[in-house]
């Protein structure tokens, strides 16, 4: 086995934290030396970026950690137990721990894998250079396949080995590559773009969901327009969102985002690089298997019946904002390529008003039927037009007024 060790050592809390510690024990007490941490907890260290979550890689087999982490009394579950993940949980805190693998068998969608010592094994399954960074419990760094350290550094995302070799393994590294320059890359190799250009069309062969999932955490990130151009560039938004209208939007997006303080929203992101029509949009929600929820905004934000908000009087903003509600009045201003502060702050300040009556008080009126959601529709309208205005009495009287 190569032991590349550096002259690096990491110094962060998340380190020495008590959960940390107690979950490194459990491990070390079934075999000394057994469990480093990997990926992003070291990558993020030694960027200088924060770590959400501390994934350890061991030479234990399955099986032994759960049997190790069962002895400690720490709580075990099998999320992955047949790809060798098992995920502790100490104070509400979960640790992914996974067995050392390599690959046995792929097929550009999942792998096959066998069990191994061999840290060097492990970290040549993995996708780039910057994620194959190992670091013992007292902080000591390794970088088996080399490069690792310099990358992260210097904000470099690079396949491990042949990039076209990774990416047949696994097509969803395509997408995995412009997600990480979005978050990490000062700027796009020149080789991994070109293999991820030539090897597009095996995106056909992942499950979209796992796209969608993908494209969403690529959107996330603070400024992802010069990933995504170069996803548009390199043939790659064709492939998994064919109805986009390049980015463009997108940076107008990023402007409006910094002008209004908008935290980054990767839906309203998915928005900026759409048209708003009703087909895109439906096309959009069946090629990506959105959610009820996240297809539901996208319908509403792209409503014919919507009205622009940016330039609107109060009166007819509070009306608009009750008929479509918040949601969709803040994607429709965020998206205009204007000065919407003051619009969001009227948006956030507005509650809206209980309609003063319902059913029970059609039903009392001699209303019946499909008659009730008629009329209760008619008066509201009403109200609503008076800028809510007219009180419960005036009310009843226009919904008795509706039998005739």
């Amino acid at each position: 086995m190569i032991r590349r060790k550096l002259l690096t050592t990491l110094n962060a809390d998340w380190l020495t934290a008590a959960p940390t510690r107690r979950v490194i024990e459990a491990l070390h007490g079934a075999r000394p030396d057994a469990a480093r941490f990997v990926g992003g907890c070291v990558r993020n260290t030694i960027m200088a970026r924060p770590v959400d979550d501390i994934d350890i890689a061991t030479q234990l087999r399955p099986e032994e950690t759960l049997a190790a982490l069962e002895r400690a009394k720490i709580r075990a579950i099998p999320t992955g137990i047949d790809h060798g993940t098992v995920t502790a949980v100490v104070d509400h805190q979960p640790f992914e721990i996974t067995s050392l693998r390599r690959d046995v068998e792929t097929d550009g969608r999942r792998a096959v894998v066998a069990f191994t010592d061999d840290w060097t094994e492990d970290a040549q399954r993995r996708d780039f250079r910057l994620n194959a960074l190992y670091a013992a419990p007292d902080g000591e760094v390794f970088d088996p396949v080399g490069g690792g350290v310099d990358d992260a550094l210097a904000g470099r995302v690079i396949f491990i080995g042949d990039a076209d070799e990774r990416l047949r393994e696994d097509y969803l590294r395509i997408l995995r590559f412009f997600r990480f320059n979005a978050w990490y890359g000062a700027g796009i190799d020149a080789d991994g773009r070109a293999a991820c250009e030539r090897q597009r069309s095996g995106l056909a062969k992942i499950a979209r969901e796992r796209i969608w999932k993908e494209l969403k955490k690529l959107l996330a990130a603070e400024m992802p327009r010069r990933a995504v151009e170069a996803m548009g560039e390199t043939g790659v938004l064709d492939a998994v969102l064919p109805e986009h209208r390049g980015a463009d939007g997108l940076h107008d997006l990023e402007l409006t985002e910094q002008l209004t303080g908008v935290q980054p929203d990767p839906m309203l992101r998915l928005m900026a690089l759409l048209p708003r029509s009703a087909l895109a949009v439906q096309q959009t929600g069946q090629a990506l298997r959105l959610s009820n929820e996240e297809a539901g905004r996208l319908t509403m934000w792209a409503a014919d019946n919507l009205p622009e908000p940016v330039g609107m009087k109060s009166r007819e903003l509070r009306a608009t904002l009750y008929w479509h509600g918040k949601q969709a009045v803040v994607d429709r201003a965020m998206l205009a390529g204007a000065d919407v502060r003051d619009l969001l702050a009227a948006v956030r300040a507005w509650r809206r008003p209980e309609f003063p009556i319902n059913g029970d008080d059609a039903l009392a009126a001699g209303l019946k039927g499909k008659d009730i959601g008629e009329a209760l529709s008619r008066v509201a309208r009403v109200w609503v037009d008076s800028d809510f205005d007219l009180e419960r009495p005036a009310l009843l009287d226009l919904l008795v007024q509706q039998q005739d």
